[in-house]
């Protein structure tokens, strides 16, 4: 399986990743997407991606839009060189919290949607409380190669993102009794070769498990609990679930071997 959102440069993860990434590969997570939200953070994850065969994107989240600038944009443009980077975000429009004003978010959302064109990078998209004016974006600059990460709108919402072609990223938000059962239904409606599986670590632990983790911390080596209850949503069985959804992750960021596989590599090679 690859878990394609995870923030494993958060401070949650300071002092275990090598731990955290051990767990996730030993409950058959082979590769993980870290994720960037700023530029020193999605250097971070080039870096953390390098140095355990991961790989990461380079963004800039819209609750930093207004520090977004042209030194900004060229940063992200010599980070998502490396080959380990596979995707421009995360970025997009966040209307529930505003931490940046609305015209800022836009105005980063939109250089970055350039950009990723400009790299023939996919993108990693956030979107909350932003729906329709988040549609209307990629469908003027004319965006087709994305996801949309962390899914958690409705139907409307789903079906604008289905028909601009983008891949949906599902998390454990649909393990939430309280706001999260509607997507027990809504992902019966996400085609099979477009459907993603992502953690957010360490965010949106899944509610229903049991026990909970240590101060509620997500990490990747608990996707195949998010695996089983889209699985159980789909009526199919999780194994046929982790081999679609790794199929997909693989054809949009064009991942063409597991992370392990491509350590084992190197160390039978050494």
């Amino acid at each position: 399986m690859i878990d394609i959102g995870a923030n494993l440069t958060h401070p949650a993860f300071r002092d275990d990743v090598e731990h955290v990434l051990a767990r996730a590969r030993e409950a058959g997570v082979e590769n993980v997407i870290v994720t960037g939200t700023t530029v020193e953070e999605s250097r971070a994850a080039a870096l953390l991606a390098e140095k355990y065969a991961l790989h990461s994107t380079a963004g800039v989240h819209p609750h930093h839009a207004r520090e977004c600038s042209a030194d900004t944009l060229s940063a992200l443009r010599e980070i998502a060189k490396h080959p380990r980077v596979v995707a421009i975000g995360e970025c997009g429009l966040d209307f529930n919290r505003n931490y940046s004003p609305h015209p800022d978010q836009e105005k980063c959302f939109v250089a970055q949607l350039e950009l990723a064109l400009e790299l023939k990078k996919p993108l990693f998209l956030h979107s909350r409380d932003a729906h329709p004016r988040f549609s209307q974006i990629l469908r003027t600059n004319e965006v087709r190669k994305a996801v949309a990460h962390c899914f958690t709108g409705g139907r409307e919402e789903l079906h604008a993102c289905l028909e601009l072609g983008l891949y949906i990223g599902i998390t454990g938000w649909i393990c939430d009794e309280r706001r999260g059962t509607h997507l027990l239904q809504l992902v019966r409606d996400i085609p099979a070769d477009r459907l993603l599986l992502e953690t957010d670590s360490p965010y949106l632990t899944p509610r229903d498990m049991r026990p909970q983790p240590k101060a509620r911390r997500n990490e990747p080596a608990f996707l195949p609990h998010i695996l089983r209850t889209v699985a159980r949503a789909l009526g199919k069985s999780p194994d046929v679930v982790a081999a679609e959804t790794t199929r997909n992750a693989q054809t949009l960021f064009g991942i063409h071997e597991s992370g392990s596989a491509a350590a084992a590599k190197r160390t039978a090679a050494a």
